[in-house]
């Protein structure tokens, strides 16, 4: 397991850490890539480097402009699909066109996040960084779930953050409606939950041949860096997107499942003890989002949502 440490997540850390990476060169040519929030930061450049190696890169944006420009400046073969993904009627529609239009899926990227000063709430009624972070990642990954089973071996990456490590889950209170709000809270109790769900992806699909793994990309120049201000020395969206490339192309990890992963090497997902949770809390907030989303993957191929 690698050692975590406040100066590792910089671009220092990764340029020490990057001695020992062996170059990406798997071909990709005829595997399809689902990378959500690809118009920019970590998303673009992992969906650059995707696309790179041959895969059909699907990105998925929220501003039309941008997602046009993203298809530009990628080359390779890609494809645009614009949904507002903090709304989970944008994710139920974003899933059906994919299962419509798209005829298979190797890899889904669960990148899109946001983090909010203050506490919003979408149109659905829902807080806007539990929605995106959290919520409509669980619904995305259920519905594209049998359709990743079919081309197996396929894989899911989901993209966390450092932030985690000081919350715990609170399955009854993921809102944040019985106390305080702090954006960079509800950011990081959601990538706590993020990283929870990975693990039960992860033995709930291990049978049907599909990998799910987390991983945090240290301090990447991405919005949510640039919202918390400070003078630190961020990695390059190329830096930070380099173990999501990894994970999605790269032989190496095609066996692991369940791990969290930082500069391509498995890490704690704990390091304070205040921040376990039980079984209980487990199966609590799988039960809260089941209820909240209505999409609920009790048994693999009885995807309901």
């Amino acid at each position: 397991m690698s050692i975590l440490s406040i100066a590792g997540f910089t671009n220092i850390g990764y340029r020490l850490h990057a001695r020992a990476h062996e170059p990406i060169t798997a071909d990709m040519t005829g595997r399809t890539v689902l990378i959500t929030g690809a118009t920019g930061g970590l998303g673009k450049a992992a969906a650059r480097r995707l696309a790179g190696l041959g895969a059909r890169t699907v990105i998925v944006g929220r501003d039309g402009a941008k997602l046009a420009e993203s298809q530009r400046e990628i080359s390779g073969n890609v494809v645009g699909y614009q949904a507002d993904l903090s709304l989970l009627s944008e994710v139920r529609r974003l899933a059906e066109l994919i299962l419509n239009r798209e005829d298979r899926l190797d890899v889904l990227i669960n990148n899109v996040g946001v983090l909010l000063p203050e506490r919003q709430v979408t149109d659905e009624g829902l807080e806007a960084t539990f929605a995106t972070d959290l919520a409509g990642h669980f619904v995305l990954t259920n519905l594209l779930t049998e359709r990743l089973a079919e081309g197996a071996p396929s894989r899911v990456v989901n993209v966390t953050s450092g932030g985690m490590y000081s919350e715990k889950i609170r399955p009854d209170d993921m809102q944040f409606e019985r106390r305080e709000y702090s954006g960079t809270a509800a950011y990081a109790h959601a990538k706590r939950g993020q990283v929870i769900l990975t693990e039960m992806w992860a033995e709930k699909l291990r049978d049907v041949g599909v990998t799910v793994n987390a991983m945090h990309p240290g301090w990447a120049r991405t919005s949510g860096v640039v919202i918390q201000g400070g003078g630190i020395v961020t990695r390059s969206p190329d830096q930070g997107a380099d173990t999501i490339v990894w994970l999605a192309a790269d032989p190496e990890p095609a066996e692991a499942t369940g791990e969290l992963w930082f500069d391509r090497a498995p890490v704690s997902k704990h390091l304070l003890g205040r921040t376990r949770e039980t079984l209980a809390d487990r199966d609590a907030l799988w039960a809260a989002l089941a209820e909240l989303t209505g999409c609920n993957l009790p048994a693999f191929g009885k995807v309901s949502g």
